[in-house]
């Protein structure tokens, strides 16, 4: 498996097969280097330098690039799927699950917050995602007190990833107030920022947490147009970093979109395109109720939509208009949101079924499985804070992927031109051999070594959490 090449210690695989850009190379040999980074990319095995024979490691499985995960909202997972009890005539929807999401914000400890993550963020990566936004507000304590150290619950975010084993990009983000011109609901109490400045200086706390901390990223952003006044948006962008992603929630709900024409006199995405220099920095979560000209001036815009089907559907949102966006151009990734739902690629198909079960077609996208890979991995590192990459695997690149095992019946008939396809949409987690970061297993055969101790810090912290 290692073999010293170069005076660098090396490891290398033998796959069926790896997906570029380009397409599957079959087989596919990678040399990776002791950080993880591949140095050795071939159909061809290598050639050592030395007098001696590599060795490598032969894996019967395709090595898809590990998936890209633009949205969490990693404290939700202790709560998911325990608001699914409707009483006979009960109205329930989006506004009625918020007040039990805030009943579970409100019990979260430090360590709780750190133990619940740290399962689910091994649990993303036994799905195959690599890389996690977490889109973080539950910053303060239980009072609604910042913490003496500022950014104490984005480092537990921190942290936690580094035990699963996950790359992160967190993204604290500023929540101003209850709703459009509403003060603070109580139970919003843990998030809010009262000024701009706090937020800033939470933010700065939070970069502070990430020096150091190779697996982690920063982003910036604000909760929403409802959760922080119109003129804030505006100056948090202009005023905040240059070099890092900005992502904030829009027009997740009919009820919010009509409380946005008459607080602001247009409708939120029309609102974000005439007031904000809308480009590839943006990313726009859910943007479910768009009108013809928001779809068309949102594409063109070069901004990003984040997609959640899992929890949109979950949570009775809508459908978001893929096929038109898509068609104009426009840029998408995915995320978790809610944890509801962490099967990528779940998630990818269930976008194209929404599209299916709306126009009655099948041919959503030309090549469905292509683009939805390409897309939620080219437009997820863009979320991630990610520029400049176009393979999804190269040369000074890690190695980060999820493998999915050659010899399952729907994989093993030998017909690249329909393995993405297969993969896409029929996968579940049984299928998948493993996931790999920074070159090495971190999950194999959906076992890691550490799942215990995980899981036993989990377990203690859902006792802790009532509400």
């Amino acid at each position: 498996m290692k073999a010293t090449i170069s005076g660098h210690q090396m490891r290398y695989y033998k796959f069926s097969g790896l997906l570029l850009s380009t397409g599957w190379l079959t087989p596919a040999y990678i040399g990776v280097d002791q950080k993880g980074s591949i140095e050795y990319l071939s159909a061809e095995p290598p050639i050592t330098l030395q007098t001696e024979q590599s060795e490598v490691e032969a894996v019967d499985g395709y090595a898809m690039p590990g998936f890209r995960n633009a949205h969490s909202h990693a404290f939700q997972y202790a709560m998911a799927g325990m608001a699914e009890q409707h009483a006979p005539g009960a109205s329930d929807d989006f506004w009625s699950w918020r007040e039990a999401m805030y009943g579970c914000a409100l019990a979260m400890r430090p360590d709780a917050i750190e133990a619940v993550a740290a399962m689910l963020y091994a649990e993303m990566l036994r799905y195959g995602y690599t890389h996690v936004v977490e889109f973080h507000y539950l910053h303060h304590d239980q009072q609604g007190q910042p913490y003496a150290h500022l950014a104490e619950m984005a480092e537990r975010l921190i942290a936690a990833a580094a035990t699963a084993g996950i790359k992160i990009t967190l993204v604290p983000v500023w929540y101003q107030r209850g709703d459009f011109d509403k003060p603070p609901f109580p139970g919003q109490r843990r998030f809010i920022c009262g000024s701009r400045d706090e937020y800033f200086k939470l933010l700065d706390a939070s970069r502070a947490v990430i020096v150091n901390q190779p697996h982690a990223r920063l982003g910036f952003g604000v909760h929403s147009l409802r959760a922080v006044a119109a003129a804030e948006v505006v100056a948090t962008f202009a005023e905040g970093p240059s070099d890092l992603p900005f992502h904030l929630h829009v027009s997740e709900q009919l009820k919010e979109v009509e409380a946005a024409c008459l607080s602001l006199g247009m409708r939120p995405v029309e609102w974000l395109i005439q007031h904000l220099p809308l480009d590839a920095r943006f990313h726009l979560v859910h943007c479910t109720h768009l009108n013809d000209n928001e779809v068309m001036k949102l594409a063109q815009s070069g901004a990003h939509v984040v997609l959640c089907p899992g929890t949109e559907g979950n949570l009775g949102d809508g459908t978001f208009r893929l096929s038109e966006f898509a068609r104009a151009g426009g840029r998408w990734s995915i995320g978790t949101d809610s944890q509801i739902s962490l099967n990528p690629v779940e998630d990818l198909r269930w976008l194209d079924y929404a599209q299916r079960l709306v126009t009655h077609k099948r041919n959503t996208f030309d090549n469905g499985a292509r683009q939805l890979t390409h897309m939620s991995w080219s437009a997820g590192n863009q979320a991630l804070g990610i520029f400049g990459q176009t393979d999804y695997f190269a040369k000074g690149q890690p190695l980060d992927a999820v493998v999915y095992n050659a010899s399952s019946p729907l994989f093993a008939r030998g017909r690249m031109d329909d393995c993405l396809s297969s993969i896409v949409y029929t996968a579940d987690s049984s299928t998948i051999l493993g996931t790999i970061v920074d070159g090495r297993w971190v999950v194999r055969y959906g076992r890691r070594q550490d799942a215990e101790s995980i899981r036993q810090a989990y377990d203690k912290a859902i006792r802790s959490i009532t509400w």
